[in-house]
């Protein structure tokens, strides 16, 4: 299991989310965290998923 951070912006600036998920490898994380992301309601927002060596899983401007 791994580490992933995810983080969710408002266009202000303000931090929405910054959390930190575990899943088994990042193709796990791109499919598992795209549907968390969509259940927090941010998947309009700026949000990002990165692995613990920072390699951009996700992102969404």
């Amino acid at each position: 299991m791994e580490n992933y951070r995810f983080t969710a912006f408002e266009k202000t600036g303000e931090t929405l989310f910054d959390e930190t998920w575990t899943f088994e490898n990042d193709e796990t994380a791109k499919l598992n965290g795209q549907q968390q992301i969509e259940e927090k309601g941010v998947a309009n927002k700026t949000h990002r998923l990165v692995n613990a060596s920072g390699k951009l899983i996700l992102f969404h401007v």
